[in-house]
């Protein structure tokens, strides 16, 4: 019996509102000019990933840990060093606010009514895993995720990022503090994650004894999704979309008991 469901954040329930390389370009411009995007798109991967092995987890502070990643992309994109240096401060505090709101970010159209849909059919609790920082939390607020998706567990507060056990566990064992929990603890193997990355999401999740799902959207929506190259994906259960999370449950034997409000209409 699955009892609770757990989101990955970026690019799982939501999504930058345009492409990261496009807003760091209209934030960069005033100040350096235009920096070809493609040029920004290919720095940012690279500046990101050295800066994650570097200073895991934050371990520098949320905003000097971006400011990194910010100048190296902007250095990496061809940007002036002088003018990097003079306005760096200006440019890093408005990409930090633009990340922070609805004005990064978008909600995926299945996220939010899955999420119903679990809590008021099924009687299933849901969460968020992500290694991200404290801004998640502003942005699902301001995106109007509901309230039931709690906690919010990010790497930055818990210094341990996915696929760690650690923070996996430590999700659980918030849930498990809520007095509807208390006597009836939640175990692993009734716990269920799902995010887009194989490694952090999928095996982080599996290791941890919990079931898992491994989101690939198709199209578009799933051009942001992080792939490797070269991915074993046999034997890997994989969802193309949030709305199949439930569908997954059903058919995988689980024994869920759907229970219909009153008024309810199932779509």
């Amino acid at each position: 019996m699955i009892r609770l469901v757990t989101f990955d954040a970026l690019h799982t329930i939501i999504t930058p509102r345009l492409p990261i390389y496009a807003q760091y370009s209209q934030v960069f411009a005033p100040y350096l000019g235009v920096l070809p995007q493609e040029s920004i798109k290919h720095s940012f991967k690279i500046a990101l990933k050295s800066v994650q092995k570097e200073h895991p987890s934050y371990n520098k502070g949320a905003e000097v840990w971006w400011s990194d990643v910010i100048r190296r992309t902007a250095l990496g994109a061809g940007g002036n060093e002088q003018a990097l240096d003079l306005y760096l401060s200006n440019i890093v505090q408005q990409l930090m606010v633009r990340f922070n709101s609805k004005e990064g970010y978008k909600a995926f159209a299945d996220a939010i009514p899955t999420i119903h849909k679990l809590h008021s059919s099924f009687r299933i609790r849901t969460a968020v895993v992500s290694n991200g920082d404290s801004r998640i939390r502003n942005v699902l607020k301001d995106l109007r995720f509901p309230s039931t998706l709690q906690p919010v567990v990010l790497s930055e507060k818990e210094g341990v990022e996915k696929p760690a056990r650690e923070i996996f566990m430590k999700t659980l064992e918030l849930v498990n503090q809520d007095e509807d929990c208390i006597q009836n603890p939640i175990h692993p193997r009734q716990c269920l994650h799902i995010g887009d990355e194989l490694l952090c999401d999928y095996h982080g999740a599996m290791k941890s004894g919990w079931n898992a799902l491994l989101l690939r959207r198709p199209g578009p929506d799933g051009e942001h999704e992080h792939k490797e190259v070269d991915e074993a994906l046999d034997g890997v259960n994989i969802i193309q979309g949030l709305d199949e999370a439930t569908t997954w449950i059903r058919e995988e034997g689980y024994k869920v008991q759907e229970v219909q409000p009153r008024g309810f209409q199932d779509d």
